[in-house]
């Protein structure tokens, strides 16, 4: 039998241990189970397919009083279990329906039931502040009271994540929260997941002329995301501002910086009903830009938004799939979807294993 040198020795070990990896990744992971919502099923399939394992089974129905029913079809004792439901649709059905997911898997006895929520319900609700459309309609008639109606207003992130923590889960993976103080709301351990990776792609892999970009953030909360965003670009960066000179009056908006020439793209954490980004993209073509793209972490789109989409001046509006967008790429071929299961697979793999998951704040796992 011919005696290997240790250099080829070494190496046939490396190649062995890598081959021995990529098995067991694929392989079937042991103590595991993953559960999907109704709210996002596209999703949890996605992840489990990166995961190499089955979907767990499960039956959710709503009795003829509309009450939400679930039903937990396997054994979950001693299992490390992960509910994938996401904060979009119907949200207070969905969010309900995740509280008795958690509730039904913990006392049957699970080890440990992680949420995994890609989307944060009511996670703009996080800070005694009014919006500015009630302000306006209470200015005129009770400008005395303004301010103490203001006062009343809930911080109802923070009751979703009471809820959360008493129905029994353990643990939070979430991407993009609207505020990353949201974590403090919780005395369990949260991961907030970065779609900044797959966005850095996406532009490298999709704008030929990101070279000569400036990163944009429709408003002034938003320019540590886009800072970041255009220092891994090496590119620059502008913002815009709105200012408001009284309280029933439009706001205009200030645009901060110099895109004349140049490709713009919009970066925000979320887009409701669209009305600041294509008001922010009409200021940049005003302003000289050359074209104006949209990114997006949570294309929510509801109301008048698919309409705005449309009519305004974008070559792309980009959203990751946090939030099922089949229907809104039918009605506005502008929309085009980058998917991040594999991020949050990875997460999974990397949270039931006991290792760091750091590593996807900076990186796209392939």
């Amino acid at each position: 039998m011919p005696v290997l040198s240790q250099p080829v020795r070494a190496r046939s070990l490396v190649r062995a241990n890598l081959e021995k990896s990529s098995v067991l990744l694929h392989s079937r992971m042991p103590n595991i189970k993953v559960f999907s919502g109704t709210s996002h099923p596209d999703l949890a399939q996605r992840i489990v397919d990166r995961l190499g394992i089955d979907l767990g089974k499960v039956v959710t129905k709503k009795f003829s009083n509309l009450e939400t029913c679930v039903e937990i079809g396997e054994s979950v004792r001693g299992e490390d279990v992960y509910i994938v439901q996401s904060g979009s649709g119907e949200i207070n059905d969905n969010l309900m329906e995740l509280l008795i997911m958690i509730n039904a898997c913990k006392i049957a006895s699970a080890s440990r039931v992680t949420a995994v929520i890609p989307c944060f319900p009511y996670a703009r609700q996080d800070k005694k502040d009014k919006g500015e459309g009630v302000k306006e309609q209470l200015v005129n008639k009770w400008k005395s009271t303004e301010r103490k109606f203001r006062s009343r207003a809930p911080i109802s992130a923070k009751l979703v994540a009471n809820m959360l923590s008493v129905a029994g889960a353990d643990h939070i993976i979430t991407m993009d929260l609207h505020a990353s103080q949201i974590q403090g709301f919780f005395d369990i351990p949260v991961d907030n997941l970065y779609a900044e990776p797959a966005v850095l792609k996406w532009i490298k892999e999709n704008i030929t002329d990101w070279r000569n970009s400036i990163i944009v953030s429709p408003d002034a909360g938003g320019a540590k995301r886009v800072t970041s965003i255009a220092d891994r670009l090496n590119v620059e960066f502008a913002l815009i501002h709105k200012e408001r000179k009284k309280a029933n009056e439009v706001a205009s908006m200030v645009l901060v910086g110099d895109v004349k020439d140049r490709v713009a793209i919009l970066v925000d954490d979320m887009a409701d009903t669209c009305g600041t980004i294509c008001h922010a993209a009409e200021k940049l073509m005003e302003a000289g830009a050359t074209k104006v793209y949209a990114i997006l972490t949570h294309g929510i789109f509801s109301g008048p938004a698919i309409s705005r989409i449309n009519a305004a001046c974008f070559e792309a509006v980009v959203v990751t799939n946090t939030i099922p967008q089949g229907g809104h790429m039918k009605d506005c071929p502008k929309i085009q979807c980058i998917d991040v299961s594999m991020m949050f697979a990875e997460a999974v793999r990397r949270t039931h294993n006991g290792e760091s998951v750091s590593y996807l704040f900076s990186n796209v796992p392939y």
